[in-house]
Order: C-alpha cells, then sequence, then structure tokens
C-alpha cells in the first residue's frame, strides 16, 4: 500500500467540555494521554459526523479520523486496505493512524460487515509549501472592490488584490487571474492560496506576481445586462422546458436567477470574457495601480468548474493576453446553451482549429458528477494528440476542490516553470517525457459485469 490513513471511533457518550485539538495534538494524545482521545475526538470533529463515518482532520501527511461501529470497522483508503483498526476497551470506538501523500486528493470509506459506510472521496493532504513557513513575508489582500462593466452593461464585480510582500512599483510584476475569487480569500483555512504564493514568490519558484480575485458579476433589474438576460431566456430551446411549462416567449419578464450571469460570463465559448478583462476591468482595476507587464507570456488565469472552462476559454481565445491556464474540473459541457452550446464542443475544436500557444493543466476526479469526467478526458486526449503543453491530474474526488488546492504549489510551479522576466514570449512544447505516453484509456468500474 503506497499510501496509508489513521482512523479513529468515538461513542456518542463522549464528554463535551475538551477544547478543539489539532491533528497533531489528537495524534500526540494517543500516544501520550489515551484516555484524554475519547473527550478531544468528540469536541475536534462532532458527535454528528463521527457517527456518520466522515469525521477526518489532518496536517501535512498526518490524519487522523473516526469512526463508530458494534463491530470492525476495515478502513479502505484510495482502493487500498488501510492500517488496522484499533478498539478503544470497553467501547464501539475504533482509531488507527498513519500517513498521506501530500500535495494531492485522496478518498476512504469504511468496510462494516462487508459493506461500505462513511467515508469521502475529496480529502486534501497538504504539503509543505501550503503552510506559512517561518521568515517568509506575507503579502496583503485589498479590501473588497467593485468594478462596473460595459461590456457587461451594468454588471457590478466584487473583486479583491492580493499584492506580495516581494513587489517592487520600479520592477513589473506578472499577473494572474482566479475565478469565483471570494472562495479564496480567507487566509486562515487551511492550505490557503495565499500562504502558497508567498512561498513560492520567496522561493523564486515562480515570478513576483499581482493576484486578482474576481467574483461573478451582480445584475439588477433596469440594467442592460439585465434585459439581455431576459432575452437570452426567452431564445433558450423548448427542450429543457418542463411539460406543461409557458413558452418563453411569454415570459420575458421573469426575474433572472443570480447565477446565470455566472454562466453567460464563464460558460460561453467566445471572447467576450476575455475582452472584458483585457479591455476594461484590468487597465481600470490593475494597470491603473500597480506596475503590471502586459504580455500574455506573463498572464495566467485559473478557474474551477465553470470557472475552469472559463480560464480555459481565455487562453484559447486570447494566449496573446493569457498564455497560461489552471482549470480544475472545467465545466466542458452543454451548459450555456444561447448563443452557443457551450463547452462541450472544445475536445473536438482542439483537434480541428489552428495549435494556440498555450500552456494548460487539466484536474478532474473519477467521481466528478454526471459526464464531467468524461469531458476532460477528451479535453486531454485532444491538447496531448495536438502537441499541446498540458498536465492532466486525474484523481479520485467529486466536483470538489479538494484535489487542486492540495495540488496547487505543483500546478502552479509547472505552469511558471522557466518563466524568464527578460522574455515577453516563449514557444510551449509539449514535455518529451509526456509525448511519449499512450493516450488516456478508460474502463466502466462502476457497474455489475456479466450476469449475476
Amino acid at each position: 500500500m503506497h499510501r496509508i490513513l489513521m482512523a479513529l471511533c468515538v461513542s456518542a457518550t463522549w464528554a463535551l467540555a475538551a477544547d478543539k485539538l489539532t491533528a497533531p495534538q489528537l495524534i500526540d494524545l494517543v500516544r501520550t494521554n489515551p484516555a484524554k482521545l475519547q473527550e478531544a475526538l468528540l469536541a475536534t470533529l462532532g458527535q454528528e459526523r463521527i457517527h456518520n463515518g466522515t469525521a477526518l482532520i489532518g496536517r501535512g501527511p498526518d490524519f487522523i479520523w473516526a469512526v463508530e461501529s458494534a463491530s470492525r470497522p476495515v478502513l479502505m483508503v484510495d482502493d487500498a486496505p488501510g492500517p488496522a483498526m484499533l478498539q478503544i476497551a470497553a467501547t464501539n470506538n475504533w482509531y488507527a493512524v498513519g500517513k498521506l501523500t501530500a500535495g494531492t486528493g485522496h478518498e476512504f470509506e469504511y468496510r462494516i460487515d462487508g459493506k461500505p459506510f462513511g467515508g469521502s472521496k475529496d480529502v486534501s493532504a497538504f504539503g509543505p509549501e501550503s503552510y506559512p513557513k517561518p521568515g517568509v513575508p506575507t503579502g496583503k489582500l485589498s479590501e473588497q472592490l467593485v468594478h462596473t462593466s460595459k461590456i457587461y452593461d451594468g454588471m457590478k464585480s466584487d473583486y479583491w488584490i492580493y499584492v506580495p510582500a516581494e513587489y517592487d512599483p520600479k520592477t513589473p510584476a506578472a499577473l494572474m487571474v482566479f475565478q469565483d475569487g471570494r472562495g479564496y480569500t480567507r487566509r486562515e483555512s487551511e492550505g490557503n492560496l495565499f500562504d502558497v504564493l508567498d512561498n513560492l514568490i520567496y522561493e523564486k519558484k515562480i515570478p513576483v506576481m499581482i493576484a486578482v480575485f474576481i467574483q461573478p458579476g451582480n445584475v439588477h433589474e433596469g440594467t442592460p445586462i439585465y434585459k439581455e438576460l431576459q432575452e437570452l431566456i426567452a431564445r433558450m430551446p423548448p427542450s429543457n422546458e418542463r411539460p406543461g411549462a409557458a413558452p418563453r416567449a411569454t415570459r420575458q419578464n421573469v426575474r433572472i436567477p443570480q447565477g446565470m450571469i455566472r454562466s453567460l460570463e464563464y460558460d460561453t465559448v467566445s471572447d467576450r470574457y476575455v475582452k472584458f478583462l483585457r479591455d476594461e476591468f484590468l487597465p481600470e482595476a490593475i494597470y491603473s495601480k500597480y506596475n503590471v507587464r502586459k504580455d500574455g507570456y506573463s498572464h495566467a488565469i485559473s478557474g474551477s468548474s465553470s470557472g475552469g472552462i472559463c480560464a480555459f476559454n481565455a487562453a484559447w481565445q486570447a494566449p496573446a493576453d493569457f498564455s497560461r491556464a489552471i482549470s480544475w474540473f472545467g465545466s466542458f459541457m452543454s451548459i450555456q446553451q444561447v448563443p452557443n452550446y457551450g463547452g462541450q464542443a472544445y475536445p473536438a475544436m482542439v483537434q480541428r482549429d489552428a495549435i494556440r500557444n498555450i500552456r494548460v493543466w487539466l484536474q478532474d476526479g473519477e467521481n466528478d458528477q454526471l459526464t464531467w469526467p468524461m469531458q476532460s478526458l477528451n479535453m486531454a486526449n485532444s491538447l496531448k494528440e495536438h502537441g499541446y503543453d498540458f498536465h492532466f491530474s486525474y484523481g479520485f474526488g467529486t466536483h470538489n476542490s479538494a484535489q487542486g488546492r492540495a495540488e496547487f504549489p505543483q500546478s502552479l510551479t509547472w505552469l511558471w516553470r522557466g518563466y524568464d522576466p527578460a522574455k515577453t514570449e516563449q514557444a510551449f512544447e509539449q514535455d518529451p517525457a509526456e509525448a511519449a505516453k499512450p493516450l488516456f484509456r478508460v474502463r466502466v468500474f462502476n457497474r455489475d459485469h456479466g450476469p449475476e
């Protein structure tokens, strides 16, 4: 077994008075004071999660999690048996201690009386680059700012700007844009993106860069963009209507769901969003305030789900503006239906259209929703077959950022490898080691095979 996990079990009668502990403290308690372990686990992990078999906590490669069972549970980790679980005397509580490979995502579940129980497909094991390091200066995040668009006329976008400690206004910095930006702005969260940026910039593994975290826009009645979305609803194909629904043409005045503008921005296969960034947002929000390079060689863009296809779409539509892209479980699907059928067309477009000079990191998990994994595999094979400089990271996860966050130091280092501030362009070529590998292939693993 190449990965080991740890598990701990707790009963519903454990005391509630203990303080919450960190994973290292809990693991140390197993060795130094096991009598206090029950109450500490309950206080830290919570009775409900322990009862359901989903409770876990870790730091770096060291994890601890808990389950309650009347019979001996078997811990399965990444499709392999985990360490044997140990029972707390005179209880139905079980525990084990071990390690996970850091810097990627994992899964686990229990087998109780031969049946699967609890677990998670989305376990992040963070490496050292994802935690604060002594002596590494920290950058600063701005307050929430607002941009009003003309390209999406009347749309207001919240955004934040992160400036690393090494930024010098006399020296132009690189730039990276993150979609769905609010989700990254809590520095206290484990595996925080800001810690990764601070560490990698300080260690000179990536260039000094300004990071921009932008939310999908907000739209309000009476604005041109709101009216555009109403017209878009009226033009959507009727095939997605439920039986008995009123024809769309009679519903132009319907209220617009807030998520619809996100889909219009992120899922639409066109150059509109990248024009929004290039022609109005970046000049107003960034270039007017910071000394930032404007060459696409020094620009990267990242996102997840619809934000993931958005990142790829920006690079594909305008490689001279964004030559580097990270797409976590990108929605290469038929989500945006007007004016086209969305990102499911991209694998064929990559095969058919002129090659773009871009570098792309793709990530997805085998438990992603619907046919997302197949589309990601199609994207990876299309990029591979046509010689693109790409990397495909395929794990266990669902439609979730656990694996992407754990791998973020690796993906950033890969994305910016070889960066030379003396250059303004580079011809990206597929790594010979990747070129020597076969295409990605799949097998059906979650269906029964043959007769009973």
